[in-house]
């Protein structure tokens, strides 16, 4: 005998047939595309080594759900898009999330947000501490081979605040209530390698320079040789970060803030652009270096000072730096360090993408730990999607850096046409990824999803699915 459900409602704006609204009783979700994630994450370890990280005081016998468990409905949920405890409601039920979990899906529902509050809020410093270990081993085990150089770029990323959330303060540049986290990005394979949460009207520097040693410490006990550049704006262009950088034959170029002496010393070569600008009225941009000794320095520094006219009117920046070969190559020196740039995309992801604003949680501590969570996500889909990554052949094979302006504009769009995983924002892989329905059924024998044979994305799907099939597990430093 067969039965039908009742319908819920009808359409008629179809005018061939009506359509009728009703309710499959098959386990579906739209969030398919997180399993070969899911499969991913498995080879590297990150979620179980994340987990293991945390101190768990709860009684093993009275134990629901587990804290890798916790972990991964979060980090999964985060790159979903389902960044609030709240969105857990709904998804503690979802079949593909129960899988990610490892639990079958017609097994007991997943933790409920009342649950994965106390998990948050249970965590203590001993567990950021861990973390903080977890997070650089992971950075040294992406490598196969020891590399030659390595570059960090340090950012401060205002987080804007909304409650009575501990150590919340209102920054006067700002204008807002926030948080201000620093975070240490390696520009080789776009790692977040370090974080910290800091009360809102922190410094931007307040302690990278503790942060950035540690790490040199941490990277030099593996590779003797490797060389460390390091790169900031002006918020940490000031005397404690050059010493620590100086102290430990750290490569940097920081932003230097303008002051009258700078402005003094660039008048004329401000006043050369503007001219040549008048003249062919083609954008200009000139560079000068010279030593520079601020009252509160023991000793001078090279500074580099690029002077732009062009349509929009005139403008002047300032770098320090101690990188080899400065004094002669002014514009290529200044030229990398604007490459941080790319560093603060990765940012743009971490804040808007990723949602690492939703630091909702009263006590700091907790929102400190879900900075962590936000980064996990972050790092699992940054390294999944540079390893799939096919971008078009590179232009006479010259670095894409290195092209005119026109031809590396056109080399980009190419990209992101040819190559839209390897180039895309989380919103991207979750159009083309994550976002597909799916049936799933179990049996005795095999669990079974069922996507849509008019998935019009399918060979994106099959694309990471091909590479995460093949790719072997990493051996892990970190063991808890």
């Amino acid at each position: 005998m067969s039965l039908q459900s009742a319908s819920l409602f009808d359409l008629d704006f179809f005018s061939s047939l009506p359509i009728h609204i009703e309710v499959s009783d098959s386990p579906l979700s739209s969030d398919a595309g997180l399993l070969p994630l899911r499969q991913f994450d498995e080879r590297i370890g990150l979620t179980a080594q994340f987990a293991a990280a945390l101190n768990d005081p709860r009684d093993p016998d009275l134990i629901d759900h587990s804290f890798l468990e916790m972990v991964r409905m979060r980090v999964f949920g985060i790159l979903a898009g389902y960044e609030d405890q709240n969105d857990h409601d709904a998804l503690r039920t979802d079949p593909v999330f129960k899988l990610i979990a490892n639990r079958l899906p017609n097994d007991a529902d997943l933790a409920s947000q009342p649950t994965l509050s106390r998990f948050e809020n249970q965590i203590d410093i001993p567990s950021l501490n861990q973390l903080r270990e977890v997070f650089i081993d992971q950075f040294i085990s992406s490598f196969a081979q020891p590399p030659l150089t390595l570059t960090f770029d340090l950012d401060a990323i205002d987080d804007p605040t909304h409650g009575a959330q501990q150590l919340t303060l209102f920054h006067g540049y700002y204008e807002q209530y926030q948080y201000l986290p620093l975070v240490i990005t390696c520009a080789e394979n776009d790692a977040l390698v370090m974080l910290s949460l800091r009360h809102g009207t922190a410094a931007a520097s307040l302690g990278a320079d503790d942060d950035l040693a540690y790490l040199t410490k941490r990277l030099r006990a593996v590779w003797p040789n490797v060389r460390i550049r390091v790169r900031g704006d002006c918020g940490f262009g000031n005397p404690t970060m050059y010493d620590t950088c100086e102290s430990r034959d750290l490569i940097y170029t920081f932003g230097q803030s303008a002051n009258v002496v700078l402005q003094r010393e660039t008048a004329d070569l401000l006043a050369e652009a503007q001219r040549r600008w008048n003249e062919t009225h083609e954008p200009q941009r000139w560079f000068a270096g010279f030593w520079y000794q601020a009252g509160t320095w023991p000793a001078p520094r090279w500074v580099i000072a690029k002077a732009e006219a062009n349509a929009q009117g005139t403008n002047r920046r300032f770098v320090t730096t101690n990188r080899p070969g400065s004094s002669i190559a002014l514009e290529a020196t200044y030229d990398e360090y604007a490459m941080r740039g790319e560093s603060e995309n990765r940012n743009k992801e971490f804040k808007c993408g990723l949602a690492m604003d939703r630091l909702s949680d009263h006590r700091f501590l907790a929102n400190y730990f879900r900075l962590y969570l936000h980064a996990a996500a972050l790092n699992l889909l940054t390294r999944l999607r540079r390893e799939i990554a096919d971008p078009p052949p590179l232009v006479d094979e010259m670095p894409v850096a290195t092209l005119p302006e026109p031809q590396r504009k056109h080399y980009h769009n190419q990209r992101r046409r040819e190559d839209p995983l390897g180039e895309g924002q989380p919103e991207t892989w979750r159009l083309l990824l994550i976002k597909v329905a799916a049936s799933v059924v179990v049996s005795c024998r095999r669990i079974v999803i069922r996507l849509s044979g008019s998935w019009p994305y399918r060979q994106f799907f099959e694309q990471v699915r091909d590479h995460v099939s093949r790719r072997p597990p990493v051996a892990h430093f970190w063991t808890g």
